[in-house]
């Protein structure tokens, strides 16, 4: 062996355990664990009836760019609705007062977000406040339930007896019962 073999070895050494320190930071990072990297946030609440797929630590974006996280999930015990809270970036503390909180998803099958929509309130949202104008979840599987077992467009909840759409009732007097324009 020659004199180089132990600085070539503890060389190798450093570069493994610098390698492993920076596997070990990425995956903290990727799994929105809070290594001390990220800025300060601010928390504000809003409450919706359906929150859907939505989990602690979905995004929350403003025209699809993140912006915050989703902190906490919870239910208010008096009016049995569902208390989001929302850890917002500090960078994006001017969101005006009435900006409106909804649960969407990312494509068909994709994750769920909960997207805000500034509005145009001078006073903007401080730690603490709540968003009051939500939109909850929309149920895929249960639209297509109802309309899958309703009948679809044959059945839209009219009237059988009713004339169809753009044709004259029956009677004497059909043609009072158009427009004059269409006379």
């Amino acid at each position: 062996m020659s004199a180089r073999a132990p600085r070539i070895e503890f060389a190798v050494g450093a570069f493994l355990l610098l390698a492993l320190a920076s596997l070990l930071v990425l995956a903290i990072a990727s799994t929105n664990g809070s290594f001390g990297f990220g800025g300060s946030t601010y928390e504000v609440t809003a409450r919706f009836s359906n929150l859907g797929p939505l989990r602690p630590n979905a995004p929350v974006k403003i025209g699809g760019v993140a912006i915050g996280k989703v902190a906490r999930i919870g239910l208010d015990p008096v009016k049995l609705d569902s208390v989001v809270t929302l850890a917002i970036d500090s960078r994006y503390d001017d969101l005006p007062a009435d900006t409106s909180a909804a649960i969407l998803t990312s494509g068909l099958l994709g994750e769920s977000y909960v997207g805000l929509k500034p509005g145009g309130d001078p006073d903007p949202l401080k730690d603490g406040d709540e968003i009051f104008l939500t939109q909850s979840s929309v149920d895929i599987i249960e639209l297509v339930g109802k309309y899958m077992f309703s009948g679809g467009a044959d059945n839209a909840g009219g009237n059988a007896d009713a004339p169809a759409a753009g044709e004259a009732p029956a009677g004497d007097n059909a043609d009072d019962a158009l427009p004059d324009y269409l006379k």
